[in-house]
């Protein structure tokens, strides 16, 4: 990894019925707001939130949703990756992406080089329980994780309630992240959006791009932003307010370990993911992989 600039651009998706113009305006507004950001700036990795080309809560069955969307790459991409190779940057949005059969959708990121290739794509693997299509939702889990090597370093993909999941985080830090980005539509506080961003940034020592959504999306759901980027020891470097902007960082890897705690003279002195004891995780792998449920009653 080299150092370099990240961004995150918080937009807010247009509160109407999902139609094709919707989607159409909500892509040109994104891009935008990623043009001036880049002006602004001069990030050379640019994150946007989850499902930025409809809203993350759609207001229409699965079938409906399929229509609107489409494959990655596909028709709806073109203008990320337009967008990427005319401003020489690598791109990250979040998009609904159309399955192979009418009413699969994914709930997928995509990242685009500066060339204007897709380089990676990455279909959410721990959807929200109100977006599960098994769960009268609209979405169908992904099964596999993403590392993409790219000129600024390695660059891994989650997506919003993915990082509530530790184990994808360090699956993904284990197979090289250095950055992990994380779309976003986050429903629940802002205070639990930071709690996972730091923990996952912490417990795998990458740096964390968490670009969430603001403003209310067809279904009139609201939206907190708060996008921001963390560093490997866990400090907040850029945060966001509640409406649309952007923020950024400088992420440098030879000052990232450094210190013990933020601005600290005492040296960091261990590695999370050298020191793991790989044979008790060995020993009990098969605990980790089995199903298990809270010992504590919830739900509405």
């Amino acid at each position: 990894m080299r150092a370099f600039t990240a961004a995150a651009v918080q937009v807010r998706p247009r509160a109407e019925t999902l139609t094709p113009e919707s989607v159409k305006l909500n892509v040109e507004h994104a891009l935008e707001q990623v043009e001036r950001c880049v002006e602004d700036t001069g990030a050379e990795l640019v994150v946007l939130p989850e499902s930025v080309t409809t809203g993350f809560t759609p207001g229409c069955p699965p079938e409906a949703l399929w229509e609107l969307v489409s494959d990655v790459p596909g028709p709806l991409s073109e203008a990320f990756q337009e967008t990427a190779r005319r401003l020489g940057v690598h791109l990250v949005w979040g998009s609904y992406e159309r399955g192979a059969e009418p009413g699969i959708v994914y709930n997928s990121a995509a990242l685009a080089g500066p060339d204007g290739d897709v380089r990676g794509i990455y279909r959410k693997t721990h959807p929200y329980c109100t977006e599960l299509r098994s769960r009268g939702g609209w979405v169908t889990p992904g099964d596999d994780v993403c590392v993409v090597d790219t000129e600024l370093g390695r660059i891994g993909m989650i997506i919003c309630f993915d990082g509530d999941f530790p184990e994808l985080s360090r699956i993904t830090a284990v197979r090289g992240a250095e950055v992990v980005v994380r779309p976003s539509a986050l429903l629940r506080s802002a205070d639990l959006w930071e709690l996972t961003n730091r923990a996952r940034a912490y417990d795998n020592h990458v740096f964390v791009v968490g670009a969430n959504c603001t403003g209310t999306d067809p279904a009139g759901v609201l939206y907190f932003g708060n996008s921001m980027i963390v560093t490997p020891i866990a400090d907040v470097v850029a945060r966001a307010a509640t409406h649309e902007c952007w923020i950024s960082a400088r992420l440098d890897p030879d000052t990232a370990m450094r210190s013990l705690t933020p601005g600290s003279s005492v040296g960091q002195g261990f590695d999370h993911l050298a020191e793991r004891n790989l044979e008790l995780v060995r020993r009990y792998a098969d605990d980790l992989a089995g199903e298990a449920d809270t010992s504590f009653p919830y739900g509405g």
